[in-house]
């Protein structure tokens, strides 16, 4: 087992080294190059003019997603992966000859919609080649340069996700409970394209951050496990004490689904008029001004990017239509059920098809080992000094992993402002 203070250390030592990278090669490289290839600005070019765009699978039904026999790229791949991750296991059946569009190599997939606008047209490029087909979620879009000669796919991993396109990505979102993306405005959208060389140099610096990121995850994620081993071994109650009743959730736990908003009573920063937290179904979506529960709860997100997951909400807050409250009832603590949901892997219950959901009923059916409440509260307090001890993003790993982010985006916003030609 690994030792806490010395995933601790070796970490810092990482950040360290981080700064470094950053104080070196964050000047100097870029501006020489841009003097030497483009002195007098880069060119922008609007989407239409550099490629096309081209549709996810269609016509498929539920039973096609069960036992595929081709690679299918999620809708959660796309939205989490700058580099699409190709190492999947998601299957979609596809008959011979039959006329679906394919990935290619530096292909650009977008998410085509999602609860909020700033989560719309998330993208994520194919920046290696493969000779496997691999096909598209229908509620996703593709973009296809007519010419790669001139563009690096890894520049394009960096630039999709910058500040300044982020921006402008979402402004091409239209909806009220449920955003879409309009391709017509999409394609007018703008993008500097410098020289190759300019664009490999700001691969190469920002990936170095990026792998910094990685190598801290990995330590990260080895406490992680070890914090995983104890939660295990704590829940698995049935094996350890012998009065633990397996109870359906109803008779442990009322579950309801929030309720509806619209976007204009949503702030992404906490004010006086929105103090509340408002949780959908990928975590906080932002503050609003008035309250749907107050107490402690775990809550389930039931559709977006992050079916299946599960938060703690504490206080005063609202919950929209796409999460799951879960109220206790006197045979548990509430800290208990979230340990026991979060531990349960839900997203496996999940609807099949292009855009998965959990249903409050999917849910009820489930059934899990509910011991005595002492026994119950031990496993709380436990849990409860790994979870700090691994998740708290004031101190430790999380901390520094996020300051590496905050670095990694200030330097590639920065890296990916240029001049006009």
């Amino acid at each position: 087992m690994v030792k806490i203070d010395k995933l601790t250390s070796g970490a810092r030592a990482m950040q360290k080294h981080g700064s470094g990278i950053a104080e070196r090669e964050g000047s100097g490289a870029i501006a020489q190059l841009i003097q030497q290839y483009c002195p007098d600005g880069v060119e922008y070019v609007k989407l239409d003019e550099i490629g096309s765009f081209y549709s996810g699978l269609s016509g498929k039904s539920k039973e096609d997603f069960r036992d595929g026999n081709a690679k299918f790229i999620t809708y959660v791949n796309i939205f989490n992966n700058p580099a699409l991750n190709t190492d999947v296991e998601d299957k979609v059946k596809i008959a011979d000859g039959e006329k679906q569009n394919t990935i290619q190599y530096g292909d650009l997939l977008f998410t085509g919609s999602s609860e909020t606008p700033d989560e719309c047209g998330m993208c994520s490029v194919l920046t290696h080649h493969t000779d496997e087909k691999l096909y598209l979620n229908s509620f996703c879009f593709g973009f296809r340069f007519n010419d790669l000669s001139d563009k690096n796919p890894d520049f394009m991993k960096h630039l999709f996700r910058s500040s300044s396109i982020r921006k402008v990505i979402c402004k091409t979102a239209n909806g009220v409970t449920r955003y879409n993306i309009s391709k017509k405005e999409f394609a007018k959208i703008e993008i500097p394209l410098p020289p190759l060389p300019v664009q490999e140099e700001i691969v190469r610096i920002l990936d170095n951050f990026t792998n910094l990121a990685a190598e801290l995850q990995a330590e990260l994620q080895a406490r992680q496990q070890q914090y995983n081993y104890y939660r295990d071994t704590l829940l698995n109650v049935e094996c350890r004490i012998k009065n633990v009743e397996w109870l359906p959730i109803p008779m442990f736990a009322e579950l309801k689904a929030g309720k509806s908003i619209k976007s204009t009573e949503l702030e992404e920063i906490k004010n006086d008029d929105h103090k509340y937290p408002c949780f959908g179904g990928n975590g906080i979506r932002g503050y609003i001004g008035k309250v749907s529960h107050s107490g402690e709860y775990a809550i389930i997100g039931r559709q977006g990017a992050l079916c299946g997951c599960v938060n703690w909400a504490s206080g005063d807050f609202y919950a929209t239509e796409h999460a799951v409250v879960c109220s206790p009832l006197d045979n548990v603590i509430s800290r208990f059920v979230y340990y026991l949901f979060a531990t349960a892997n839900l997203n496996q219950y999940k609807s099949q098809g292009a855009q998965p959901g959990l249903s409050v009923q999917r849910l009820n059916e489930l059934v899990f080992p509910i011991p005595p409440l002492s026994e119950q509260q031990r496993i709380v307090s436990i849990l409860d000094r790994f979870d700090t001890l691994t998740n708290n993003l004031s101190q430790g790993l999380p901390a520094e992993i996020e300051a590496r982010q905050q670095q990694y985006e200030y330097y590639r916003d920065q890296l990916l402002t240029f001049k006009r030609m």
